[in-house]
């Protein structure tokens, strides 16, 4: 017997991603935008990821960390925006129900390990700042190894913990979400049966998440600043900040958002709101990391000349 309220309640193989706009004036142009915002987004993280192993310069824990962090940001941004583009380029804006839950898992694994690193890489630069003689002991490359693969593991229980308590949803309302990716609270919004367990969870961890980063990257600053002030070369104070400044900018974008959409009260009102904010940690974050530390970042800049350089020689010796 149907219960009141439940008759539209069925399971779903597929759903529809109503994207960002209906307007089709819109559609063309901001199709060409994130088209652009992906080329740049998978040639800027690849290209930092190619230069840091071609250059024995930048074989440090810095730049190690940094390597995984444009490879994590190229992974989720490839999760949302090749399907995204698609669904604005076609009048089909159907995912099948595996399909949105492999993206959301992906999605989900690839941003947590995103607010982990970050985390870790404020740890380094700690390290790096406050005790410059020890940085190369401390920061070994077994710690590295261990630092980094928590982080992935971090990103891969917390995801795998959501998308398990998603696929015990036996039916939803519809099967339209109003976003552009399968994100977690807005297919809540649509569930019939009582989900009141799910964004409890999501709330706990997301706020678990964002308090245990915070604290190590408040903690790790705080020294930083204190061992900035004390330093008596005006040069040296000023790379510290140069250096600091690209972490701090990236840190502050992700954090926000992250914070803004997930740890807080969910509300039907909210999920416009969300959508916008989803699109600076989904689509422009993985853009501008890369770009901000490459263009602040004078060890990255001597090293691209010289791999530039090098290709243009050898350009000019086998020609």
């Amino acid at each position: 017997m149907v219960e009141p309220g439940e008759e539209n309640c069925t399971a779903v193989t597929e759903f529809i991603l109503l994207g960002l706009s209906d307007a089709p004036e819109l559609r063309v142009f901001l199709s060409l935008l994130f088209l652009l915002i992906y080329g740049v987004t998978f040639l800027a993280n690849l290209g930092m990821i190619a230069l840091i192993q071609a250059s024995s310069q930048l074989h440090t824990a810095m730049y190690f960390f940094l390597s995984h962090l444009s490879l994590v940001d190229f992974c989720y941004s490839t999760a949302i925006l090749p399907k995204m583009l698609f669904n604005m380029l076609n009048k089909d804006k159907t995912i099948s129900f595996l399909g949105c839950m492999i993206q959301f898992y992906l999605f989900g694994t690839f941003v947590i390990t995103d607010v982990f690193l970050l985390a870790v890489m404020a740890y380094d630069r700690f390290v790096a700042i406050c005790s410059p003689l020890l940085y190369m002991v401390t920061m070994s490359q077994k710690l590295r190894m261990v630092l980094v693969s928590s982080c992935y593991l971090g990103g891969t229980v917390c995801s795998l913990i959501h998308l398990c308590l998603a696929l015990e949803i036996p039916s939803y309302r519809s099967n339209v979400i109003n976003h552009f990716f399968c994100d977690l609270p807005p297919l809540l919004s649509l569930a019939c049966s009582d989900v009141t367990v799910n964004e409890l969870l999501v709330y706990i961890v997301a706020s678990f998440i964002e308090i245990l980063t915070v604290v190590v990257i408040l903690t790790s600053y705080l020294f930083i600043l204190i061992s900035i002030l004390r330093m008596r070369s005006a040069e040296g104070r000023r790379k510290a900040f140069s250096t600091c400044a690209s972490h701090l900018t990236a840190i502050v974008v992700l954090q926000g958002t992250i914070l803004f959409t997930y740890c807080r009260p969910s509300s039907g009102n909210s999920l416009d709101a969300d959508k916008v904010a989803s699109v600076f940690y989904t689509v422009v974050i993985p853009m501008l990391n890369p770009l901000i530390y490459s263009l602040r970042n004078k060890d990255v800049k001597e090293a691209l000349k010289k791999v530039l350089g090098s290709k243009l020689l050898c350009e000019k010796l086998f020609s």
